[in-house]
This record gives structure tokens, C-alpha cells and sequence, in this order.
């Protein structure tokens, strides 16, 4: 059923770029700054607060409430999302869930991060058994992870790197209309751009792939009642949710083409009361072109082992059939690290909000949104979470 008592009622980003200098701290006090420029709101009427994890504060098991005293917030509710990528969308259902329990009334979900600007050693965090027990020697985190999923979809289902390139180009031509993005990406990308760029993990190409930059988000969670006292009149609803963590993880030899996706997918749609063609927009969690095009068929838009095809023949600009990432997504606006999350998640509520500017859609009456959380080698992705809203 329908959850329509609960509203995102505002936003805010900070421009993503590349080693910045500064911290997770200092670009979250510049989101909640601009969060309440946008809003009007009293910074006393947050009592919630949900903080995503971040790799550049890795090493602080605190790091939440050090954002608290950072941000100058007396929360009553503190969330510390640990889920990667699926942490902005598993945070606003958490903040959900919090206000109707009355654990706070308004809450704020906050997602910043500085990978490319830390000294610290990040990656050794990953740690416990991977390394020793899981990973091959010379791995070199997420892009050999994808390179050999990318090469057993290709094996079992075949691939047209076009369809590939078209998703890459799609989102560049998005971000080129993205002031917040990543200036050295606002650059226009042809199919022959992409075919010549280099391989990185056979057969995944660079431009397949996202590039580490800082940067912040943040999202209001309150009531609907709460928003009309307040004077917030532009809100979306999130309306359904879904998150699975492990998917067929006591399978030795599942099959790592099939992620959480393919069970969350069909149960989302059905929470909302949507079949895939009632979607209006995907804003899918993209840190590889490859993961993009998966979830077209595990959201059922077409059927499995035949994302080439509906990819190149579906018009996916922001005035077309089904507009995908429309801010560029981390793949052409950069990603800030595990804030990275939080961005096609505020691209959605902007747009829904009539704000797109240039790439504005047309009647944007609802969105899906995703998160990938976590990528171990020989498995697919560790957390999926979709997310649905509606004006």
C-alpha cells in the first residue's frame, strides 16, 4: 500500500569536485547551509538526523555524532547509514520510519564525503576476509569486480558496447546541463569517444566508470502535516520502498549476473501499484554503465539478456521515453564518494520539483530511484534498494 503521510520537502547539493582540500564536515555544513537558505526553515526544528558513511572519515567509528556537533544539531534520532551507495534512499526510509514511531519530527538526511581529497589510507578499511579468503591477488577494487560481471553477462547473454556507450553519452549530454557537475567532465562524448577509451578491466572501458570527487546532499524528511505548518509547499511523496542486503548469499555458485534487484524490482513496483511502463523517470545508481543496463531488466522495463537491444532503442534523453540520470548521474557529475548515493535521489526530487532547468522533464509525476551498496569480487552487488516517488 501507498505510504502518502510522509514527504522529502526539500533539498540541496554542493557542487562535486576533484581534491577540494576540504572535509566531510565542512561540505555538509555548506548542504545544510544552503538546505536552509532553500527552505526558510529554524535549524531548531531538526531533531533528526541520519549521516551516511563516509570512506574519507572511515577510520572515525563516531563520525555521526561528530556531524552533529560539526552541524551544530541536538538530534533526538541519530541513523549512521552503513549501506554504500544505498544509504541516501535507506536513510529517508529510516527517517520514515523514525517519525512515525515519534522518535523525531523532521529529520535531515546527510550525505558528504572527500575521498579525493583524504590523506588516509581508506581502502585498508574494507578489511576482515576479502582480502585474504575472497580476492584475487592484484585486485584493484570496484572496476575488477565489475569487469568480471561484465564479462559473465557477456558470456551468458551477449553485449552491444553501444548500448554501453549510448548510456554514457545520454548521461554526458545530461551533465552538460548540470551546474553542479564535475567541470572537467562537462564535456560533449561521442560513440567514437567511448569505443577508443582504454580498457581498465577487461572488458570494462574508463568511461564505463565513475570518477572519485568530494561533495555533499542533504534531503528534508517530515510529515505532510509538519510541511504545511511550515510553508513548504513543494514536496514529493515517497510512496514504496524495498532493500535487500546478500542476495542468494548462501548460494556458493549463485549466479552473478542476478542481483537483489531482480526480487526488490517487482516488489517495489507492486508496493506502489506501478507496472514499469507507468515510470516516468529512472534515476538508477550508476557507478558502471554496465549496472545501469542490468537494472533496466531486472525492473522489468525488458527482459532478462536483452538490455543491449531496449537500450539502444529507447529514446533515454530527459525529453524522451524514459529519461535516466538526468543530472548526468556519478557517471558524467562525478561521484562523491558514498554520498554518491544521495545524488540521483535529489536529481529526482529536483526534477519532481520543476527545477531541472535545461533538462527539465516534462510532467514529472514520479521517479524510480536505486542505490547499490558494497561490491565483493565473484558476487554481485551486497545491498539493492529502489525507491519510488510521486508528486
Amino acid at each position: 500500500m501507498k505510504q502518502r503521510s510522509i514527504v522529502i520537502a526539500g533539498y540541496a547539493e554542493t557542487p562535486i569536485n576533484f581534491k577540494t582540500g576540504r572535509s566531510a564536515y565542512d561540505l555538509a555544513g555548506e548542504a545544510l547551509g544552503q538546505l536552509l537558505e532553500r527552505t526558510g526553515i529554524d535549524k531548531n526544528e531538526i531533531d533528526g538526523l541520519s549521516v551516511t558513511t563516509a570512506l574519507s572519515e572511515a577510520q572515525n567509528p563516531f563520525f555521526a555524532v561528530y556531524m552533529t556537533e560539526a552541524l551544530s544539531l541536538t538530534p533526538t534520532w541519530l541513523n549512521y547509514g552503513g549501506i554504500g551507495g544505498c544509504s541516501a534512499t535507506g536513510s529517508v526510509a529510516r527517517a520514515m520510519s523514525a517519525i512515525r514511531d515519534g522518535m523525531c519530527t523532521l529529520a535531515v538526511v546527510m550525505s558528504a564525503d572527500a575521498p579525493s581529497s583524504t590523506s588516509t589510507d581508506w581502502r585498508a578499511n574494507y578489511g576482515a576476509y576479502r582480502s585474504e579468503f575472497q580476492d584475487p591477488t592484484g585486485v584493484q577494487g570496484p572496476p575488477a569486480s565489475f569487469g568480471l560481471l561484465m564479462s559473465r553477462y557477456i558470456h551468458q547473454y551477449g553485449l552491444d558496447p553501444e548500448a554501453l556507450g549510448k548510456i554514457a553519452i545520454t548521461q554526458r549530454a545530461h551533465a552538460l546541463h548540470n551546474p553542479n557537475g564535475y567541470k572537467k567532465l562537462q564535456k560533449e562524448l561521442t560513440m567514437d569517444d567511448y569505443m577508443k577509451s582504454r580498457v581498465i578491466s577487461d572488458p570494462l572501458r574508463i568511461l564505463d566508470s565513475v570518477m572519485f570527487c568530494d561533495g555533499a546532499n542533504a534531503l528534508i524528511v517530515t510529515t505532510d502535516e509538519n510541511a504545511r505548518r511550515l510553508g513548504l509547499k513543494k514536496k514529493v511523496y515517497p510512496v514504496a520502498y524495498s532493500e535487500v542486503t546478500n542476495f542468494n548469499g548462501s548460494d556458493p555458485q549463485a549466479d552473478i549476473t542476478r542481483s537483489g534487484f531482480t526480487r526488490i524490482g517487482p516488489e517495489v513496483l507492486r508496493k506502489a501499484g506501478l507496472a514499469p511502463q507507468d515510470i516516468r523517470m529512472f534515476q538508477p545508481y550508476d557507478d558502471f554503465t554496465i549496472a545501469v543496463m542490468m537494472q533496466f531488466e531486472a525492473f522489468g522495463f525488458c527482459a532478462i539478456g536483452e538490455g543491449s537491444a531496449y537500450t539502444l532503442r529507447t529514446d533515454l534523453s530527459f525529453n524522451g521515453d524514459l529519461p535516466l540520470n538526468t543530472g548526468g548521474g556519478q557517471i558524467s557529475a562525478g561521484q562523491p564518494g558514498l554520498a554518491g548515493g544521495g545524488l540521483n535521489l535529489v536529481e529526482a526530487v529536483r526534477q519532481m520539483f520543476g527545477e531541472g532547468g535545461a533538462r527539465q522533464v516534462k510532467d514529472p509525476h514520479n521517479a524510480l530511484v536505486t542505490g547499490i551498496g558494497v561490491i565483493p569480487y565473484g558476487r554481485n552487488w551486497s545491498t539493492s534498494s529502489a525507491m519510488i516517488l510521486e508528486v
